[in-house]
């Protein structure tokens, strides 16, 4: 353990070790019952040691891939988030499959797009066209992920199938 591992820790300190049992669970490394309790030692955590034991055993977050997009690559990313409210998943898998091949960003951001689009998709085809009302949401998301695109900040969806890597 660290040698400052007797501090107390702040909510800001706690906010990056949840983010990281997140990705945990969505990675798969760590089923539902071990996030929940988890997330509960990491909300009672009372020092950087009782926080440090909470992901000791996970892999470390992976470092970014490649050079901070550029202002092409941003504009890009934010197209394939905003093509999606008019053209499905079909905008963003064009962006993915002709800009995406030069920017790993604008790829996991278009990837992001065309897994919510064909997320909303199959919920639309399941609920036999009632989960068609969750378009209207999901431009706001999309709106949302564009602006995080802009400013060079990598978007996720919560909640949707990630049918793509």
């Amino acid at each position: 353990m660290s040698t400052q591992g007797h501090l107390r820790v702040s909510d800001a300190e706690r906010e990056p070790v949840l983010g990281r049992l997140k990705d945990a669970f969505a990675e798969g490394r760590i089923d539902q019952d071990e996030f929940d309790m988890r997330a509960h030692l990491v909300l009672t955590a009372k020092t950087r040691d009782d926080l440090a034991v909470v992901t000791g055993d996970l892999a470390p977050a992976p470092a970014a891939a490649g050079p901070e997009p550029d202002g092409g690559d941003r504009v890009m990313a934010a197209t394939a988030h905003a093509l999606g409210a008019w053209t499905l998943f079909v905008g963003p898998l064009v962006v993915m499959l002709t800009r995406g091949r030069s920017s790993e960003f604008v790829r996991r951001q278009a990837v992001e797009a065309v897994n919510l689009q064909v997320t909303l998709l199959l919920i639309t085809i399941v609920t036999f066209g009632v989960g068609g009302m969750l378009y209207a949401v999901t431009w706001i998301a999309s709106i949302v992920a564009a602006i995080y695109a802009l400013a060079g900040q990598p978007f996720r969806y919560p909640w949707i199938l990630r049918l793509m890597k």
